[in-house]
């Protein structure tokens, strides 16, 4: 299955079962949130999990692109991007938890082919606070599959405030396998073999299913939402690579062209690579719904995405490769991909403008290295003195030095 396909199994089974597809939002969240960027499928739908009537109903289904930067120092991993997309569904109010789980045990095992013994479930464990999910731990024992408690893993919220609950998370098993044998071809148990979820990393997270029932108010304290909600978030990245047999999201269709064109033109080692692909794709993706660089919010994250790669590539020879070589054909493809109707001529320039700031800043990173202060080793009080000050980068400020 490509990419394509993927997506279309996934909301033709759920609009079958009743859902209606909304249309996802950009990464930028209404005006008034205090929120960056886009974090999670069900960001905006918050109003709708409080108790708000949904102009669609209560049972929903959709793709939203997400942006994360908590996990920005895993990016180069088999799993983790920075710009990803969160195939979703809701029930505002509607079925509960254990229906929600039924139906994506049988999407995978039947729509997707997935093999059943290469699922393991996780369900919340309970705390001082609240009891077990003995309705999900029941729901995976009637279908076969097993499970291990968790506590903090198993309790999803958006932030410190807002709805929350205890969730249920599918992984699938990507050990083992050659790349060119695709997840549902073997038929070994590898729950019967190897390690839980926590503890062997080859279990991938894919789909997590959130009871929403609570509200954490800003003492910490939780009270009962008006409705019990289902919100459940599959990566379309994740799922993709493991159903295509790869080993990470980069090798997927999703990145076909990056992995074609990029190593030719600046040749990198494999971390390298995926984070340079990782970082402009993101770029690209913010400044598609209407981001530029600046020192503050949102644009200081578009700034850091485009200097950290830039880091990356000149780390190793001084600074020749430019961005102007990107072929227009990855950015194209970036902004189709993603349903962006900006034109890829002005992406470049605001990628080209933020190089040459970039360019003007390393300059002056040298000469202000060169000071006789800044000889010797460089404590952690005086790179962060050269960051904030002058905005030079840990990696660029290290990778400056070596060079001396």
């Amino acid at each position: 299955m490509n990419t394509d396909h993927v997506v279309r199994t996934f909301v033709d089974y759920f609009r079958e079962r009743g859902h209606r597809r909304i249309t996802g939002s950009t990464l930028l969240p209404p005006p008034g949130d205090p929120v960056l960027f886009t974090t999670s499928g069900m960001h905006p739908l918050t109003p709708y999990l409080e108790g708000r009537p949904h102009p669609l109903g209560n049972r929903l289904v959709n793709v939203q692109r997400c942006l994360r930067t908590t996990d920005l120092e895993e990016v180069g991993d088999p799993t983790h991007l920075t710009v990803f997309q969160m195939l979703g569904t809701w029930s505002l109010g509607d079925y509960e938890g254990p229906q929600s789980l039924r139906w994506g045990y049988e999407l995978l095992t039947e729509g997707f082919g997935v093999d059943p013994g290469m699922m393991y479930a996780t369900v919340f464990g309970g705390d001082d606070r609240t009891d077990p999910d003995t309705a999900s731990l029941e729901m995976w024992e009637e279908l076969g599959v097993p499970v291990e408690f968790t506590v903090d893993d198993n309790w999803w919220s958006n932030g410190p405030t807002g709805p929350c609950g205890p969730d249920s998370e599918i992984f699938l098993w990507t050990g083992g396998r050659s790349n060119d044998a695709p997840i549902h071809s073997t038929h070994t148990h590898p729950h019967s073999t190897h390690p839980t979820p926590s503890q062997d990393n080859r279990w991938v997270e894919m789909w997590n299913h959130v009871t929403m029932r609570y509200r954490r108010l800003d003492d910490g304290s939780l009270v009962p939402l008006p409705q019990r909600n289902v919100d459940t978030g599959l990566g379309l990245e994740r799922l993709v690579a493991t159903l295509q047999g790869k080993s990470s999201v980069f090798e997927s269709d999703i990145f076909e062209p990056w992995r074609r064109l990029v190593p030719g033109l600046w040749p990198l080692d494999e971390t390298s690579l995926r984070l340079v692909c990782d970082h402009l794709r993101s770029a690209v993706v913010v400044i598609g719904d209407g981001v530029r660089p600046t020192n503050t919010g949102r644009g200081y994250v578009l700034r850091r995405l485009v200097r950290r790669l830039l880091t990356v590539l000149w780390r190793e020879e001084g600074g020749s490769r430019s961005l102007g070589d990107l072929p227009d054909e990855l950015v194209r493809h970036t902004l189709d991909h993603f349903r962006q109707g900006m034109d890829p001529v002005d992406v470049r320039v605001i990628l080209l403008d933020e190089e040459q700031r970039f360019r003007r800043l390393l300059e002056r990173g040298r000469r202000i290295l060169a000071q006789p202060r800044f000889r010797g080793p460089l404590d952690e009080e005086r790179l962060r003195y050269l960051h904030d000050t002058h905005g030079l980068p840990r990696d660029l400020v290290l990778s400056l030095r070596s060079r001396e």
